[in-house]
């Protein structure tokens, strides 16, 4: 397993992605993480998903220690990590199938340190479904701007079953929970679920959602590089090849 997710393989990636300047934001800010991490899911390799963990958290608690971080403040974040990426592997599992989405969070339980494990439910169990219905064409517009209606209505036209299903239970549900992971993170890990599983048609419509969240070109080129980097060394092969993005 070291010579699937190596420390250096790992490093690598994660120099793909443009830096932030602060230190301290480096590590919960670069989402080459959440990549890596859903982009082995996606590719049926959970048993590399704690790998990504621990090396995300060993940099995240070097940092804390070198800037003499409270100790209240630097567990919080610890516990944001281990949150970003359960749930980013959670929503990843309607692209990617839930069995791997599951096969990974195991893989990744069982690794993860008791006071950095959730007991409860994040989402509010007791929201109604007429606010997910609302709330997912609200999170649909604002990720896909213009094409949100003709993205729409193929859905709905195909399938309305798959037309409702998308709205409220993928985009109401279960991606329109930003409170961990942004829109932005959430269309990164679509990208990169959607790179293991190779459906060029889905890649270009959340590499065009990243660019309209506020993704600089140079950011969306390095994200789908470390979902290709990921998904090549987990055995992936491609079609016809992955989209680039463009202007």
């Amino acid at each position: 397993m070291a010579g699937l997710a190596s420390a250096a393989f790992l490093n690598g990636l994660k120099s793909l992605y443009p830096a932030p300047a602060p230190v301290r934001a480096r590590t919960l800010c670069n989402p080459w993480y959440i990549l890596a991490a859903v982009s082995f899911s996606g590719s049926s390799r959970p048993e590399a998903v704690p790998h990504v963990f621990r090396h995300a958290l060993d940099e995240l608690e070097n940092i804390h220690n070198q800037e003499n971080i409270p100790p209240g403040e630097a567990r919080s974040e610890n516990v944001l990590l281990a949150r970003k990426l359960r749930d980013s592997i959670f929503k990843s599992g309607l692209t990617t199938g839930y069995s791997r989405a599951i096969n990974s969070l195991v893989s990744l339980h069982e690794s993860m340190p008791e006071d950095l494990r959730d007991t409860q439910p994040l989402r509010d169990l007791k929201t109604p479904v007429e606010e997910y219905v609302r709330r997912g064409k609200e999170i649909f517009h604002y990720m896909y701007g213009e094409t949100a209606a003709p993205v729409q209505n193929l859905l709905d036209e195909i399938y309305p079953d798959m037309g409702w299903f998308s709205n409220t239970i993928g985009y109401g549900a279960t991606y329109g929970y930003t409170e961990i992971t942004s829109p932005l993170e959430t269309s990164f890990a679509m990208v990169a679920a959607l790179i293991a599983v190779d459906t060029p048609r889905q890649i270009n419509w959340h590499m065009g959602n990243a660019r309209r969240l506020g993704a600089t070109l140079e950011e969306v080129r390095a994200a789908r590089q470390i979902a290709m980097e990921v998904a090549e060394k987990s055995g992936v092969s491609w079609r016809n090849g992955v989209p680039e993005i463009t202007e």
